[in-house]
């Protein structure tokens, strides 16, 4: 099989190419081939560069702060050339408040400071090559129980199965209030609602008590939601999103589940799960 063709470009004014060279090196060891363009390149320099070395993807970097204006331009002058199939993405420093302009604008993913060189590795072979991830999920991270009340469903887990409480913890962005209590490498998660516009409630309303979803911990969420993505398989979030313990969360649709709604879950860098 050919090796995966990354294009390595900085766009604009910048002079500082440190971190793209790091990148760059980074890609090869993963045996990645590599084109670096070098510094001070314009977006229509970038796009035909890409489509004269006949690349896979496109990698961006930028530190001077024009990436809002620069980046959409690079995806532009792919388009006019009807190379707007080659995936771009791109990193340096980029404010949070910024990312969701740039992925409206085509850029299939920012890594941001604190992102790793095998995260990104891991990102472009699935994002290019999904079936060669196949690296399952490492365990079932939880199940998830919705209760109307907590402190009602306690007593059955923690003096029937003498399973102790860890800790309780409300998600407001998910409306939820939680307890965990941990089973071997797993958890069960008594979910329940802290307003009537929770999602929770309105499994509760419809279902009442029961497993209302299994989570499965991953690797690189990111890279699983692409691969999913690809597969045609229906998701309810397209981009992960906060969850409880500083994790990573996507849910899949039980459509493509077989009524089951699944999690997928990253765990915080440091955490145990």
């Amino acid at each position: 099989m050919e090796k995966i063709r990354i294009l390595i470009a900085k766009p604009g004014l910048d002079g500082h190419d440190r971190g793209a060279l790091v990148i760059a090196q980074a890609m090869r060891d993963h045996g990645m081939e590599v084109i670096y363009t070098g510094l001070r390149q314009s977006p229509v320099q970038i796009a035909t560069a890409a489509i004269q070395e006949d690349v896979d993807i496109i990698g961006l970097s930028s530190l001077s702060g024009a990436h809002n204006t620069l980046f959409p331009k690079v995806i532009e002058e792919l388009e006019k050339r009807n190379a707007g199939d080659i995936p771009v993405i791109a990193g340096g420093v980029i404010p949070n408040e910024d990312i969701p302009f740039l992925l409206e604008k085509g850029i299939k993913r920012i890594f941001t400071s604190g992102s790793s060189t095998e995260e990104m590795a891991r990102y472009i072979k699935a994002l290019l090559r999904p079936d060669e991830l196949a690296t399952p999920p490492k365990k079932i991270a939880h199940i998830g129980i919705a209760v109307h009340k907590i402190e009602d469903a306690l007593p059955f887990y923690t003096d029937g199965l003498g399973l102790v409480v860890e800790s309780i913890e409300e998600v407001e962005s998910e409306g939820v209030k939680i307890a965990f209590l941990k089973v071997g490498e797993t958890r069960i998660e008594l979910l329940e609602a802290l307003h009537e516009s929770s999602p929770i409630q309105g499994f509760l309303d419809k279902k009442g008590e029961g497993i209302h979803h299994i989570a499965f911990e991953v690797d690189d969420i990111h890279a699983r939601i692409t691969q999913l993505k690809h597969k045609g398989v229906k998701l309810i979030n397209e981009e992960p999103k906060s969850g409880a313990h500083q994790s990573e969360i996507a849910f899949i649709h039980p459509k493509s589940t077989h009524g089951v709604l699944v999690e997928l879950c990253q765990q915080a860098k440091g955490s145990e799960e």
